[in-house]
């Protein structure tokens, strides 16, 4: 029997941090593998997206040993793959903030001014008697609200937001990935590993938008690293969602989550809200920006389509 034929299984003992505390400790555990080499870290991703651990910050492997045995149907490795959660019915769930007069997004940057360009009152003029109109005029920052940016935002030959396609943002099967209560701001990308990420929206649910609106909202916020970033572009994401002020850490002027997902074409979605609302799978997102030439950014009216499959 040729090597490419056979099956292998992998015996190892694993040690797991987690990244709100706490550790496990397994030994002897067997899993699935496609073939006798395997390195550490793979392992460890195997690991994880077998027990579908959440919020995982390290995996140490030891006593690995390679045995030649028939598979026994590992979750998350050989031929596996995470199926989302059908659910009855459709509910709509809101994700954005409101854009109000005056309001602060980002800490530092103005805010939004909006008033009237016609009243009602002047608009009585020009219709007959009993109709009226109004029609609204405001001035703003594209960061403003809860915004998406596109590949021009960072790069200047980059698609702006008319240049995207309405199917970058709209209708897209989705992920929420819980990092609440973890110790430490960085979002590493072991958080990521229990899910089946490609082609999917990923947003990311810190809990941060319950700042939103005060001075805490721009400080100590969480934000992913340049590995995790660089693991979501490896995954193939469809988009990036966070309801924190910055995917990035705003104090890191490199900029590399940015940098690394918008040079791969994934828009990303800041300031969300509500993601507590969702399920983690079994839900489809819509982040859909109007199509202004010239722009990096632009707000949205993002929310979830929860219910079953099509």
């Amino acid at each position: 029997m040729s090597e490419s034929s056979e099956q292998w299984r992998v015996e190892f003992d694993a040690d797991v941090t987690f990244a709100n505390g706490g550790a496990l400790q397994t030994q002897g555990f067997r899993l699935d593998v496609a073939g006798p080499q395997i390195g550490d870290a793979e392992l460890g991703e195997l690991f994880v997206r077998h027990l579908g651990l959440l919020m995982v910050g390290e995996v140490v492997i030891s006593n690995k040993r390679m045995l030649r045995e028939p598979h026994k149907g590992s979750r998350g490795t050989v031929g596996a793959q995470a199926q989302p959660e059908a659910r009855p019915g459709q509910r709509v769930v809101d994700l954005s903030h409101v854009i109000r007069h005056g309001m602060v997004t980002y800490p530092g940057l103005p805010g939004p001014e909006i008033g009237e360009y016609i009243s009602r009152e002047q608009s009585r003029g020009h219709y007959a008697p009993g109709t009226e109109f109004s029609i609204s005029r405001i001035s703003m920052l594209a960061n403003t609200g809860t915004y998406v940016d596109s590949p021009f935002h960072r790069f200047a030959d980059g698609d702006d937001i008319a240049a995207m396609q309405p199917s970058r943002f709209a209708d897209l099967d989705a992920v929420v990935v819980r990092v609440g209560g973890a110790a430490e701001r960085a979002i590493e990308r072991g958080v990521f590993l229990p899910y089946d990420l490609a082609g999917r929206a990923v947003l990311i649910h810190t809990g941060w938008d319950r700042h939103f609106g005060t001075d805490r909202y721009g400080e100590g916020h969480p934000f992913l690293t340049a590995e995790a970033a660089a693991w979501l572009v490896g995954q193939r994401a469809a988009l990036v969602g966070i309801d924190s002020v910055n995917v990035d850490d705003a104090a890191d002027g490199a900029r590399p989550a940015h940098t690394a997902l918008l040079a791969a074409g994934i828009p990303i979605v800041e300031h969300l809200r509500g993601l507590e609302q969702l399920p983690p799978y079994g839900f489809r997102f819509f982040a859909v920006p109007p199509a202004v030439q010239g722009m990096g950014s632009f707000p949205v009216r993002a929310y979830a389509l929860v219910g079953e499959q099509r």
